[in-house]
């Protein structure tokens, strides 16, 4: 049987949403590596709220994904053929992969995973890029004391549960925001956090307030909208937060209708001294080693606890990708692509 390569390919680009019409399932040759290439066999796919900015024509912090090719994202595999002296077949890597079966690289990017020390999933999952964005983001920009008391967004999410339980692991207070009450459930008894809340509730502010009685030190932003409202009144002199993502906003066309918050963000800002700083996790590839150390000496130890959201099969992710913006994921969302023969 001849075996090809299927790749999900970006058809158009969306207007708010994306759809699945935005999407195109393909089958091509399989790509053969040339000189100091390898082909890497795609195992896990990751699927990530970034991706939605990669879709528009915008000019943002990365290349924008183009029309017609394979949509852009991380994933985990192994090497199949090499001609590559660094990486032989057998290898298992993270790397760019592509939303596709098969991927090719000349070695730039890639990282070697070894299976005998953690399942290769979390390559790109609590070892990888998430895992790096919450602890760059809390322990470098939120820098949190102990005794004070961390709020967190996407509380069940790849990043925010890595966030809450090295907050813990520091010392402070963990609140958690999450978008049910089975993920709130799940922060609390088996992420240790302090106490988690659902933001659709009606009284989400007050439940909020009562959580914090002595205001909020550190806010880790991934979401925005009117979570960031509900923390705003709340946080503390010389409070930080760190901005990686605003994932409520991601499919807005036009801006949002109401009261104008600037005012108040600004003199909040002013008045309590605020630090508010965005990163962009690809800056900081620095900590890595000092990140992989900790924390997977915290994985092995029972410190930090991971959750794995795997929806198999390549021909799903485009479903799988607008359910996460819609917040569906339970846990770090993966698409398996192949079997995983480390398993």
């Amino acid at each position: 049987m001849t075996v090809t390569n299927r790749q999900i390919l970006l058809k158009s680009r969306p207007v708010g949403e994306p759809t699945p019409d935005n999407f195109k399932l393909v089958e091509t040759p399989l790509p053969e590596p040339g000189p100091g290439q390898f082909r890497v066999k795609v195992i896990y796919m990751s699927l990530d709220p970034y991706m939605r900015g990669r879709m528009g024509a915008e000019k943002t912090y990365a290349a924008n994904a183009e029309l017609g090719e394979p949509m852009v994202g991380g994933g985990v595999g192994v090497v199949e053929a090499s001609n590559n002296d660094k990486f032989k077949t057998g290898d298992y890597v993270m790397c760019a992969t592509g939303w596709q079966s098969y991927c090719l690289s000349d070695g730039t990017g890639v990282m070697k995973l070894d299976p005998a020390s953690a399942p290769i999933s979390t390559g790109v999952g609590v070892l990888g890029m998430p895992g790096l964005t919450a602890y760059y983001g809390l322990l470098e920009i939120g820098k949190p004391q102990a005794g004070e008391t961390v709020v967190v967004a996407a509380a069940s999410g790849a990043v925010g549960g890595v966030v809450g339980q090295i907050a813990r692991i520091k010392g402070c207070r963990a609140i958690g925001i999450a978008g049910s009450a089975e993920k709130c459930d799940f922060v609390v008894k088996e992420l240790g956090f302090d106490a988690c809340l659902n933001y659709k509730d009606a009284d989400f502010p007050a439940q909020l307030a009562k959580a914090c009685p002595k205001g909020i030190d550190v806010y880790f932003e991934n979401v925005g909208g009117k979570v960031f409202e509900a923390v705003l009144p709340l946080l503390n002199d010389d409070s930080r937060m760190p901005v990686c993502g605003l994932i409520s906003q991601y499919n807005m066309t036009d801006l949002p209708q109401g009261t104008n918050m600037l005012p108040a963000l600004m003199r909040a800002v002013l008045t309590h001294r605020i630090l508010i700083q965005g990163f962009i996790i690809s800056y900081h590839f620095h900590h890595l080693p000092a990140f992989l150390k900790d924390v997977s000496g915290w994985i092995r130890d029972g410190k930090l606890k991971y959750r794995e959201d795997i929806v198999k099969g390549l021909e799903n992710a485009p479903e799988a990708f607008i359910g996460l913006l819609q917040g569906k994921n339970f846990g770090k969302l993966l698409v398996q692509v192949s079997d995983d023969p480390t398993r």
